[in-house]
């Protein structure tokens, strides 16, 4: 066996797939088991800030977590390896991002200060944290020194973990490792690796439910999701226009409506020529503001509204991780059946059809007012009014031919197509019906679109309502 000297601490290793080890006093054992790990990636905490115990969200090198009822200690009592632990009372502690490709899990802990003895729960959840199983059985805590616990990943998808706390007693958590093998090994979300758009305060994957893969549009420049603007200053700062990048699209998300306020993406060829089929894997985003109601993947049910796409799942079929980013419910609008089995996928089909055709195309969709008509009548919310039901449904696209530099091969002759549709169910098949101009949209919603172009070509382009066939 290798042994390594460490800090001291003794060390219970707590292993998933029944395999147990024991430590002795200032030593660890390397379990020959495990295979070797091509990654290792620690969290000790030492960049972030939180005083309440209050729900909240703390952002650090490998993204984002929540922590409720938890706090970042820093005081004398605080047990941690260099200045900074999360203290967890009564409550939990999670990722709000996947890891691919772990092996091996590593947590150090102990109880915060005189408190008494208690007990936690490792939680592992392999659908982007919308459910956990427990890992092995509870860790006891009654260690007055940090002390270090193992766990063995068996899941071959993405997993992300929770720490479970009961009774009041506090504990003291440190120095989370995540080991892994392959090339996969990769943190979603986390700042430190992911390229920054740094005209829209934006980094290519922040901490959310989806893995992303390199067919992911680029962060800013040619092909990227918010090339032609961000049409509400959406920032992530603001609950109510709050700026989402899922890396395959764009979006600003409005907390308090549960729906998008707008969501952009960019479109050609390689988006839905791929081999990943319709995955139906609707789920709950985790990466929302604090305070905010997370749409589950079963809120809409009984409303007699669809589970609306903005951007639909036929536009991205690249891959899986494409395809499943589409199927977030903030993604989602509570949409008029007919209004979006039909009008809306008559047009999005359409958009489709243009891209094969040697073009790209650019789209911006969103919804505005509220009150919809679905298959159970009139409705201004859902969710018991946690929900808001759009009266209008919204999308324009630019439409130019494949090629470099897009921005500057826009015209004041340039395709624009945009509609707008009332969410009912009594409503044309042909989408063409709704057309209007971009001008109609912007005074309707108050956002400024397409702002990346210079003036004179947006008043060309924006006043203009298309009539090609």
């Amino acid at each position: 066996m290798i042994f390594r000297r460490l800090l001291i601490y003794s060390s219970l290793a707590l292993v998933l797939a029944g395999c147990s080890k024991k430590t002795t006093e200032d030593t660890i054992i390397t379990d020959p088991i495990v295979p070797p790990a091509v990654y290792s990636i620690n969290e000790g905490f030492e960049s972030s800030n939180k005083a309440p115990y209050a729900v909240g969200n703390i952002t650090s090198p490998t993204g984002s977590w929540t922590l409720d009822d938890a706090l970042v200690g820093a005081t004398d009592a605080d047990l941690k390896n260099g200045t900074r632990s999360i203290r967890l009372r009564t409550g939990k502690v999670s990722m709000n991002f996947d890891i691919k490709g772990m092996t091996m899990l590593y947590i150090k802990h102990g109880k915060y200060g005189k408190d008494a003895a208690s007990a936690w729960q490792l939680m592992i959840s392999t659908d982007a944290g919308v459910t956990y199983t427990q890992v092995g059985t509870d860790v006891v805590e009654d260690n007055a020194v940090l002390k270090l616990d193992s766990f063995k990943v068996t899941a071959t998808t993405p997993v992300r973990f929770q720490i479970k706390k009961s009774g009041t007693a506090r504990i003291n958590i440190d120095d989370i490792t995540f080991k892994g093998t392959g090339d996969s090994g990769i943190i979603i979300g986390t700042p430190d690796t992911n390229p920054v758009d740094t005209a829209n305060n934006i980094t290519a994957a922040p901490p959310r439910g989806i893995t992303v893969g390199t067919d992911a549009q680029p962060a800013s420049g040619d092909n990227s999701n918010l090339l032609f603007g961000n049409p509400s200053n959406a920032t992530m700062v603001s609950a109510d226009n709050f700026l989402i990048n899922q890396s395959y699209y764009v979006e600003s998300y409005n907390s308090t409506k549960g729906t998008p306020n707008w969501v952009s993406w960019h479109l050609d060829v390689n988006d839905f020529n791929g081999t990943s089929p319709r995955l139906d894997n609707f789920a709950g985003f985790t990466g929302l503001p604090s305070g905010a109601f997370q749409v589950q993947s079963n809120t809409y049910v009984g409303s007699g509204f669809d589970r609306g796409h903005n951007i639909p799942s036929a536009d991205r079929t690249s891959s899986s991780n494409a395809n499943s980013a589409t199927f977030l419910m903030s993604n989602m609008i509570p949409q008029a059946p007919l209004n979006n089995q039909k009008t809306w996928a008559n047009m999005e089909n359409y958009l489709r059809t243009l891209a094969s055709q040697g073009n790209e195309v650019y789209i911006i969709m969103g919804s505005y007012g509220s009150g919809g008509v679905g298959s159970k009548g009139l409705a201004s919310t859902i969710a018991n009014g946690k929900v808001t039901v759009p009266s209008n449904v919204w999308k324009i696209a630019v439409v130019i031919p494949a090629g470099n530099g897009d921005l500057d091969r826009v015209t004041a002759t340039t395709r624009v197509i945009a509609v707008d549709t009332p969410n009912i169910q009594d409503i044309k098949e042909d989408w063409k019906n709704y057309r209007v101009s971009v001008r109609q949209i912007e005074k309707a919603t108050g956002y400024d679109l397409l702002s990346s172009l210079p003036k004179n070509i947006q008043d060309a382009i924006e006043t203009t309502v298309d009539k090609a066939n």
